[in-house]
């Protein structure tokens, strides 16, 4: 079986598959300052939960956004899996080509996701990621993947308008029951909330333009569920595309790519 985990910025999404099937997986807070036994311990113990068999898992690939937590988990892998951890380096992997001026500055996350997005759902295709930042990443008709958009996350925008205020309260992101908001709470996820899909659409729009109108749009990460049904251009929703980009990518290798 094989263990496969993408740390970001924000959350750590872990998975099990047992050949091309996942069989588990779990959405956790990014924390920075766990011990290699800490992370070793949750684990075991997410893998007790849902009764697999820690020493049935042969091999384990991560992408991670988050290089002060690479050491960490390339240690908790060999003392708690007796294993060599495999990363996601864009600049060395040959799943996918990067077109990239400097394919070393594309997150490792980003690769992941459009080499699932390629295989799932053909090219030219655009795959929306709402993480912490929210990311537009371009594959050619070719299956090559040729740049992207980023973008401040809807999180960061509402944390920002309460951190920058004197007055406007933290608020829930959701989709608000009417554009116009009868009360502070409901006017900011108003502006929240059809002020993102306004950026979302605007840009998809000038992407489908250049890439042509056959483009596939796919959404993932953890705002994509709230934000993907209200874009007028995303056509699909797979909140694991990560997982299935690391599980093409441990395959990639096996079968003799770097």
């Amino acid at each position: 079986m094989l263990f496969v985990i993408d740390v970001g910025n924000t959350n750590v999404v872990l998975g099990v598959f047992d050949d091309k099937k996942l069989i588990a997986h779990w959405r956790l807070s990014s924390q920075h300052k766990q011990t290699v036994d800490e992370w070793g311990i949750l684990a075991r113990n997410l893998f007790s939960h849902e009764k697999i068999d820690p020493l049935e898992i042969d091999g384990l690939i991560i992408s991670s956004v988050v290089p002060p937590l690479d050491t960490v988990l390339e240690q908790m892998a060999n003392r708690y899996f007796n294993l060599t951890a495999q990363f996601v380096r864009p600049e060395s992997q040959t799943k996918m080509a990067v077109r990239y001026e400097q394919p070393h500055d594309v997150g490792a996350d980003r690769i992941v996701n459009a080499v699932a997005a390629f295989e799932n759902y053909g090219g030219p295709c655009i795959v929306v990621d709402f993480g912490t930042a929210t990311t537009f990443d371009a594959i050619s008709a070719g299956g090559e993947y040729i740049g992207g958009v980023i973008a401040p996350g809807i999180g960061i925008a509402a944390e920002a308008l309460y951190l920058r205020t004197a007055r406007l309260p933290r608020v829930d992101i959701r989709e608000p029951q009417r554009v116009i908001g009868r009360d502070t709470v409901g006017s900011m996820q108003s502006g929240l909330y059809y002020g993102y899909l306004s950026l979302v659409d605007g840009i998809l729009e000038r992407m489908i333009k250049e890439l042509g109108p056959a483009t596939r749009v796919v959404a993932t990460g953890g705002y994509a569920e709230l934000l993907a049904k209200g874009s007028k251009y995303i056509q699909h929703m797979n909140p694991i595309l990560m997982l299935e980009g690391l599980r093409l990518m441990w395959e990639h290798r096996r079968a003799g790519g770097r």
